[in-house]
């Protein structure tokens, strides 16, 4: 029987350059130096993912192989993908002042040449869990080879798993239909604890979140499938741009909501319990320390990872 090749995408074109000085996606969290990307490549790997691809920006790339990259390589098949301002649409000039590149929506599209196969994706400086991965994987591998190559998915968190004690989170609301696939799903800030549930605080005034709601993590499940349509999206995205726009940033889970409307595709909803880690606020990093330190505890993990 065949078995289909997948890939993990990991977004970490965000990182600053010379590491080391404070960037949060390279703060030691595991007992061993362990940072949570090392984590991420270790779940995936046993869940089944065959290759990791970076999508890093050029003027890290040394430092990137230095700290993660050639320590990484060893252990699984691994590419890199370049996120720059200027990998645009041809016929669109960069408007003037933008330096930074274009959001997560932009980050996926950038590694359409060296993707073939089914993949995940997901942020740089987030745990996820280990069902989490699995759950995606084998989404991915048993629809692999049906007639419809935009059938996706996603880890559907509970928000009450993916909060911070020191301030508010973004996050993707989603609605999900009585047959557990994606209505919609729309970003959301400041997404803040408010007595045993949620709420996004809106300018002060708490509007709380139902009980059951899921949201996304940028943990994705796509197929090449999606790239021709996102394409699409972005081009039309930076055409509509105004003076006023220049922060304006196109991310992934508009560009799945959008082929949602359209009827382009289709989400499974993967509830998952895993709760996220992540250090968000300089103030998180010591939870999430401890957090680690109980699932080695409770026989997760053992011993290095790598």
């Amino acid at each position: 029987m065949h078995q289909t090749k997948t890939s993990l995408v990991v977004m970490a074109a965000g990182i600053g350059s010379r590491f080391g000085g404070g960037i949060k996606q390279l703060e030691p969290v595991g007992p061993h130096g362990e940072i949570i990307m090392d984590y991420s490549v270790h779940d995936a790997l046993a869940a089944g993912f065959d290759r990791v691809v970076f999508i890093i920006r050029r003027a890290i790339e040394r430092d990137f192989r230095e700290i993660i990259g050639d320590r990484l390589s060893r252990v699984c098949d691994t590419a890199y993908v370049f996120q720059e301002n200027d990998a645009i649409p041809a016929g669109i000039a960069v408007p003037p002042g933008r330096t930074k590149p274009w959001g997560t929506g932009h980050a996926a599209l950038c590694c359409a040449d060296v993707v073939r196969e089914p993949f995940a994706i997901i942020n740089a400086d987030d745990y996820y869990g280990r069902r989490s991965f699995s759950l995606i994987h084998d989404y991915l591998t048993e629809t692999a080879g049906q007639s419809d190559p935009q059938r996706f998915c996603m880890a559907g968190f509970h928000v009450n798993n993916t909060l911070s004690e020191n301030g508010g989170v973004s996050r993707g609301l989603c609605e999900v239909d009585a047959d557990g696939f994606l209505s919609s799903v729309t970003e959301t800030h400041n997404i803040v604890p408010c007595g045993d549930g949620a709420a996004v605080d809106e300018n002060g005034v708490l509007r709380p979140l139902p009980r059951d709601q899921r949201v996304s993590m940028n943990m994705w499940g796509l197929t090449p499938a999606f790239f021709d349509s996102a394409r699409k999206g972005f081009a039309a995205f930076l055409r509509g741009l105004g003076p006023e726009d220049i922060r304006s940033e196109y991310y992934l889970p508009t560009a799945v909501d959008a082929m949602l409307r359209a009827g382009l595709a289709t989400v499974r909803v993967l509830p998952t319990d895993d709760r996220w880690f992540g250090v968000t606020y300089r103030e998180d990093k010591p939870g999430v320390a401890a957090a680690f330190r109980k699932l080695y505890e409770d026989g997760v993990y053992a011993g290095r990872l790598f």
